[in-house]
């Protein structure tokens, strides 16, 4: 059937969850993506992340991934918190100060595909929040939730690029929304700023040359020597390309309790995270993102740590 009379019930119910933004688009194809992701992968710019060489199919067809799909619901949810104030501490992704946002926005999905049940009747389904071989932010880009960027993110133009990105895929058909345009224009804050030239050229990266893929990605006991003097004081995850986008300056502060971050978190120095042990971290950092990288992660990549002198 067609679901369109069903797409501002949808948007609504999406936004009093906590979604700012709710885009449509049909399941098929991804055409202009596949020669991309394919010449990505066999250049190695994934790194040491073999699992983006599995399931590549799926990535680019959500018909096999989720069998009569007929649309791709994307959401946007807000993550951008109040910033850590001192720059000579220990710097962590923005995205990881609260509780897992697989769990936060997972839960929020789960109540939205509930009450679309409600009402629409049954619907044939899956929820996804970056745990599965689904491009997101190709997605979100069809169905007009923004345009990807010089640095590889989704940008919108009202509220910059610090949000999740998930998708309820279904058995309903949608109208496709509109595309937005890139207004990227001549910036390239981006490239400029990121110390390890991940940002090799506008709209590209080398995955393997970015903090945040060192940090959290690699498991190698050792930080390779070419991240030395580099890493600028990231310990967990890097935001550096999205603190310079001009674009962030219309972000606005989340409003979801579950992203606070823990107390203590933010103002802890390199020796309170050195002198951490794995019993207390486990016990403060229970349903945090900072478990995928262990305190033995965060004990390796504090060793190429650079303290900051204030002025």
């Amino acid at each position: 059937m067609n679901a369109d009379r069903y797409k501002s019930f949808i948007k609504d119910q999406a936004s009093k969850l906590g979604f700012f933004y709710c885009g449509f688009s049909k399941a098929d194809f991804l055409e202009e993506e596949a020669p991309r992701l394919e010449r990505w992968l066999k250049e190695k710019r994934h790194g040491e992340m073999s699992y983006m060489e599995n399931h590549f199919d799926k990535r680019l067809d959500p018909r096999i991934l989720v069998p009569g799909a007929k649309s791709v619901i994307s959401l946007l949810f807000n993550y951008y918190p109040q910033t850590q104030q001192d720059p000579s501490r220990p710097q962590i992704a923005k995205y990881a100060y609260g509780e897992d946002y697989h769990f936060v926005v997972k839960d929020k999905l789960k109540l939205l595909f509930a009450e679309m049940t409600s009402t629409i009747g049954e619907i044939q389904g899956r929820i996804f929040v970056d745990s599965a071989p689904v491009m997101d932010k190709a997605w979100a880009k069809r169905g007009g939730l923004g345009w990807i960027g010089k640095n590889t993110n989704l940008i919108h133009p009202k509220e910059g690029s610090f949000f999740f990105i998930a998708e309820l895929i279904s058995d309903l058909n949608f109208s496709q929304d509109p595309p937005m345009h890139d207004y990227c224009g001549t910036c390239t804050r981006c490239l400029d700023a990121c110390p390890t030239d991940a940002l090799d050229a506008p709209y590209q990266i080398d995955a393997s040359k970015c903090i945040s893929y060192v940090t959290i990605e690699l498991k190698d006991h050792i930080v390779p020597a070419s991240f030395q003097g580099k890493m600028e004081n990231w310990m967990f995850g890097c935001d550096i390309c999205q603190d310079v986008c001009p674009w962030n300056r219309f972000a606005k502060s989340h409003k979801e309790e579950r992203l606070e971050p823990h107390l203590t978190m933010l103002n802890m120095t390199q020796g309170d995270w050195q002198d951490l042990q794995d019993e207390t971290f486990q016990n403060l950092f229970e349903n945090s993102a900072l478990r995928r990288t262990g305190i033995l992660g965060i004990k390796r990549n504090l060793s190429l740590f650079k303290p900051i002198k204030k002025l």
